[in-house]
């Protein structure tokens, strides 16, 4: 969804402008952790975001890998029919994928390299894209690794830690708005 505030004239920007113009304004429609290595996703409606850590409860909060760039993965809720169409499921839901959070409204690979606030506190930078892994074979059959591959999503890092609730908005945030 756009706001009337977010209009404003892209006909003569940069490419760089044009990267970091992402007016839509999406939200948080699932939250999910790992607890540990091959644990079922437990969903919730809130969760805490860990500054320079990652999702609160999440194994990969408490791994030697925590502090990365991979502190939170965030997959587009509008994929997961694709997904499904393609491995030939009814349905394909986030848990399945095992991401902590599924968005909609806002294009997350437009995310990449930008910060963005999820409801008031939580501010998160996009790192790169979540490649699928071999586990997408198990969790959604056979061909499911080729399924997810650019439809993984995002991963993110932990700027300002905070909670985060579904229904949350999502929304590309300026430097200024971390102090």
């Amino acid at each position: 969804m756009l706001s009337p505030m977010a209009r404003k004239d892209t006909s003569s920007m940069t490419l760089r402008e044009r990267l970091a113009h992402v007016p839509q304004t999406g939200r948080l429609v699932w939250i999910g952790v790992r607890p540990a290595y091959g644990a079922p996703m437990i969903v919730l409606s809130e969760v805490e975001l860990v500054e320079g850590r990652g999702v609160a409860g999440d194994r990969a909060a408490g791994s030697a890998r925590a502090g990365g760039k991979r502190q939170v993965t965030l997959i587009q809720h509008e994929h997961l029919p694709v997904v499904a169409s393609l491995v030939g499921r009814d349905a394909v839901t986030p848990e399945l994928v095992r991401r902590n959070l599924a968005v909609a409204g806002i294009n997350l690979v437009a995310l990449k390299g930008l910060r963005f606030a999820i409801g008031d506190e939580v501010v998160l930078e996009g790192t790169g894209p979540c490649e699928p892994c071999s586990k997408m074979d198990e969790a959604l059959g056979e061909g499911g690794f080729q399924a997810m591959r650019g439809h993984g999503g995002i991963t993110a890092r932990v700027l300002r830690g905070g909670r985060a609730r579904v229904g949350d908005a999502v929304r590309v945030v300026a430097g200024d708005e971390l102090a």
